[in-house]
């Protein structure tokens, strides 16, 4: 206790030393005190973080942190485009609450007739993946977009006539496109520029597990190249489950690196998501595997009844 009382109180004391001398871009760290403290953030850890107030780097407990203010260009403005597809971006590291705040609006439900999973926004056209196994089979297809109001609070948006515009069974992707609303901004995620997570980064899901909106579970990856039936996936501690499948897997920065998919029955903390190096082929390669439900090789064409030769017959008579 006097530790943290002794540190609370140097971090006071630099704040002073630190008015004059902060970095240009710092972020304002709003204590539960009501002090201020202002300076560039090298580091984020779960229960820590590290600032650089100019004459020193003072290490901050998360417990202790009323509000995080970044001082930041807004991300958007440091984004690339990839053909319009999918977004990426360089984002510094914030904590799991942060990044749920800020990228939460990107992750929808997605609901068919027969059941209902996760999935994620990637444009601003409403492109918005999810897995082939929750839209299998299916033509009708709903999706709950859950809009942060102007008073902070989380509005329910019911969309339906989605359309499938891609399948590839093999890696359990889909691509669907969500219509433009009026008065509504598609929020999407950024897609991560490549495979650098490794065993023990932290990662978190954010999806509908047994239709519970919205809901957020932490953990690490536990290896990141877990072979099955030939295809490589990430495995995570991150608690999976029926509902979560579809939904994305985050970093530390707020950056998808998977597409959760799967857990293995009767196992805790084994969950398994699809790497973003497959994403991508998929997503760049969308042409190849363009749904249309008139042809009879997506297995949704609808043959029409054989007709009669005879109408007053009840039956054709064969020769």
């Amino acid at each position: 206790m006097k530790s943290a009382c002794h540190q609370l109180l140097n971090i006071l004391l630099l704040t002073f030393l630190a008015a004059a001398a902060a970095p240009a871009h710092a972020d304002t760290i709003v204590l539960k005190s009501g002090q201020r403290v202002e300076g560039e953030v090298l580091k984020v850890q779960k229960d820590t973080l590290f600032v650089d107030i100019g004459v020193d780097v003072i290490r901050i407990p998360v417990d202790q942190i009323q509000e995080r203010i970044s001082q930041e260009p807004a991300v958007e403005e440091k984004s690339r485009s990839e053909s319009g597809v999918f977004l990426s971006s360089e984002l510094p590291e914030r904590t799991v609450k942060e990044l749920v705040a800020t990228f939460g609006e990107g992750v929808v439900l997605v609901q068919t007739p027969d059941g209902l999973g996760s999935g994620f926004i990637i444009n601003d056209r409403g492109y918005c993946v999810t897995n082939y196994h929750v839209v299998e089979g299916q033509t009708r297809v709903a999706v709950t977009i859950f809009h942060r109001s102007e008073n902070g609070d989380f509005e329910r948006k019911a969309i339906r006539d989605v359309k499938i515009l891609a399948l590839n069974p093999y890696f359990d992707l889909a691509l669907l496109e969500i219509p433009a609303q009026e008065g509504l901004a598609f929020r999407p995620v950024f897609i991560a520029d490549d495979d650098t997570h490794r065993e023990g980064d932290t990662v978190f899901a954010i999806g509908s597990p047994l239709g519970l909106e919205r809901s957020v579970s932490e953990g690490i990856v536990s290896t990141r190249n877990r072979n099955m039936d030939g295809i490589v996936y990430i495995q995570t501690t991150a608690q999976i489950n029926p509902g979560n499948s579809g939904g994305p897997l985050f970093n530390s920065k707020g950056q998808v690196v998977g597409v959760i998919n799967m857990k293995l029955t009767f196992g805790e903390g084994l969950g398994f998501a699809i790497p973003i190096s497959y994403l991508k082929h998929f997503l760049r390669n969308r042409d190849a595997f363009a749904f249309d439900k008139t042809n009879p090789n997506t297995g949704y064409h609808y043959l029409q009844p054989p007709r009669r030769s005879n109408p007053k017959q009840p039956y054709e008579v064969a020769p």
